[in-house]
């Protein structure tokens, strides 16, 4: 297992590294299937509830990693939206006045 890293070079607090040593263990209970990953998702939610500004410094890719298993652990699926088209009439309708 690899050790958290600070890629954005701010001063990482022990709360920050903590929350960063977390996610590495989700993501291993991700790949590997293991029985601890409620544990582990409870203990990030409790981290991240003493500071609430460490949520800003998480990456995409440690977002990524928490929403994984969320959505594992839930059991449900996270769907992009569907935009609606415009009917074609509403767009016959426009003018140079409505731009």
């Amino acid at each position: 297992m690899t050790t958290p890293s600070n890629p954005s070079n701010l001063p990482a607090t022990s709360q920050t590294y903590q929350i960063q040593e977390k996610l590495l263990l989700l993501e291993e209970a991700l790949l590997k299937e293991l029985p601890t990953m409620p544990t582990i998702l409870r203990d990030i939610h409790v981290r991240l509830k003493e500071d609430v500004d460490t949520v800003t410094l998480l990456t995409e890719q440690e977002c990524s990693i928490l929403a994984r298993g969320l959505m594992k652990q839930t059991n449900t699926e996270i769907l992009p939206s569907i935009l609606k088209k415009a009917p074609k009439k509403a767009i016959k309708k426009l003018g140079l006045d409505d731009l």
